[in-house]
């Protein structure tokens, strides 16, 4: 498994910016955004490769992971 794979990768839209945005919560704040769905998820994921090798030339530890099923359960009984 990629250590990508462990992070939730999340693109939905924003009514405030008028376009899509995409996050990856627990790995890095920020992220990217616009106008193509499909576009902000492959930069999301090229960000999300990116920053996991910063870690791994900085010697840290990756934070915790994020995509798992505990993380798909909780965020569907938030109401």
């Amino acid at each position: 498994m990629k250590h990508s794979a462990m992070y939730a990768k999340i693109v939905e839209w924003s009514e405030e910016d008028q376009c899509y945005v995409g996050s990856a919560p627990g790995l890095f704040l920020g992220g990217c955004h616009g106008d193509d769905e499909q576009q902000v998820f492959a930069e999301l994921c090229r960000l999300v490769d990116e920053v996991i090798a910063i870690y791994h030339a900085d010697g840290r530890p990756l934070p915790p992971a994020t995509s798992n099923k505990d993380l798909a359960n909780r965020i569907q009984h938030v109401a």
